[in-house]
């Protein structure tokens, strides 16, 4: 059992720091949306975290199968995150009041929206399905007991990383003023734009040869 926390740990290490659009996602909804904002981001993450690895290991055969299919996952994915970007880029406006400050406005539907965002950024990124896949492939001769700690830890260290990523962007935006968020916001736009088409052209340049 001990083994398969450490496992867990360090696959949640190595998840946590991988650098992709999720991250610098997170760190904008913190800036723009406060805590709430990007705790419910990193819910949403989180939400299709749990569901890949729940489908991994109930529909291994099916699961596998999602690989056949990583062009089409790869393009859906790709234009999703250059969708976002773009209205970040050209749409996101900071709302400041009389004295200057930013105003944060997160209605529930804002929320819920926000949640969708993260969950479909994260489901819809094949490194994340074939990330999950690997180890779903690895850990298929332990014990039921042995998976459920080892994804369990996997996820809690995941989800803490995250989470200290919330808190500290949060820190960040109280010493920002709303000029700089902006500034930030047509950089985070231009990432996801440049993460949207550096996987689309990926998935489409390297996808059959990943076959």
């Amino acid at each position: 059992m001990t083994a398969a926390i450490i496992k867990g740990l360090l696959l949640g290490l190595l998840l946590s720091i991988s650098v992709g659009p999720v991250i610098f996602s997170i760190i904008k909804q913190s800036i723009n949306n406060g805590h709430k904002g990007g705790f419910a981001f990193v819910a949403g993450v989180s939400a299709s975290d749990i569901s890949l690895v729940l489908f991994s290991q109930l529909f291994t055969e099916l699961f596998r199968t999602l690989i056949d299919y990583k062009k089409e996952i790869g393009v859906g994915g790709s234009i999703l995150l250059i969708i976002i970007g773009v209205y970040v880029l050209f749409f996101k406006k900071v709302m400041v009041n009389e004295e200057g400050e930013q105003i944060i406005q997160l209605r529930k539907r804002d929320i819920v929206r926000v949640f969708l965002s993260g969950y479909f950024m994260n489901i819809l990124n094949p490194s994340v399905i074939a990330f999950w896949l690997i180890i779903a492939t690895s850990v298929v001769g332990l014990s039921f007991s042995h998976r459920v700690v080892l994804f369990g830890t996997c996820l809690f260290v995941v989800l803490l990383t995250d989470l200290a990523k919330v808190f500290l962007a949060g820190a960040l935006r109280k010493k920002l003023t709303p000029k700089n968020i902006h500034y930030i916001n047509i950089l985070s736009g231009l990432i996801l734009i440049g993460f949207g088409i550096a996987l689309i052209w990926g998935t489409l340049a390297f996808g059959d040869r990943l076959s």
